[in-house]
């Protein structure tokens, strides 16, 4: 898994409008190309009446699968410059379609490319771009006595935390990054004397800086 990836956080749209041709940007979270097509096919729908809806749409912790559709337009002026766009903002996992109701001015071939450019980062405003970073949970059972000491260290290095449970003893939820995961283990072995038994978790994606 990646340590970290930019994608963006939702689905939005944008509208712009260039030599009075309307340039309206869409954008999803995908994770599979059919979840990519399914998205760009509900667009389609939904301006079934516009003169072309481009798209293009990059998957893969490796950009894997990469596709992109000038739906009429000039080849090369639409979905490459949308795939382009994605590329160049090094987002992952994310679908684009860019609908044109045309207003009646032609733009030329650099024109398009820059209308479809600026109508693919339209998108990316409205989806909200973000960084996932990699994070592993470590699971530290410990006696109370230890409780304030450990949460209070935690709290100083900024450390990511999830659920706590009671019992006869307390279980603390630490997530920091996965690459730190092992030497965060022998920290906190280290800070409880040996006496809290650590386990490792799953490995979860957190929002950077949230």
């Amino acid at each position: 898994m990646l340590e970290q990836y930019r994608t963006v956080r939702g689905s939005g749209s944008k509208e712009i409008v260039i030599r009075k041709s309307r340039f309206i940007g869409h954008i999803q979270p995908v994770h599979t190309e059919e979840e990519a097509t399914a998205f760009i096919e509900r667009i389609k729908k939904e301006h079934w009446n516009a003169t072309h809806n481009c798209s293009a749409y990059m998957i893969g912790e490796r950009d894997e699968i990469q596709k992109q559709s000038d739906d009429g337009e000039p080849s090369g002026t639409a979905g490459k410059p949308i795939l382009e766009v994605i590329r160049n903002q090094k987002l992952k996992n994310v679908a684009i379609v860019v609908t044109r109701y045309f207003g009646g001015i032609l733009l030329g071939a650099g024109g398009l490319i820059r209308a479809y450019s600026d109508g693919a980062v339209a998108a990316i405003e409205a989806g909200d771009a973000i960084t996932r970073v990699l994070h592993r949970e470590i699971f530290v059972e410990l006696d109370y006595t230890w409780l304030g000491k450990v949460e209070n260290e935690l709290r100083n290095r900024s450390i990511r935390t999830g659920e706590t449970i009671f019992t006869d003893k307390v279980t603390l939820t630490c997530l920091p990054l996965a690459g730190d995961a092992e030497s965060f283990s022998n920290w906190i072995t280290d800070l409880t004397q040996g006496q809290s038994l650590v386990s490792e978790g799953e490995q979860l994606y957190f929002i950077e800086g949230e």
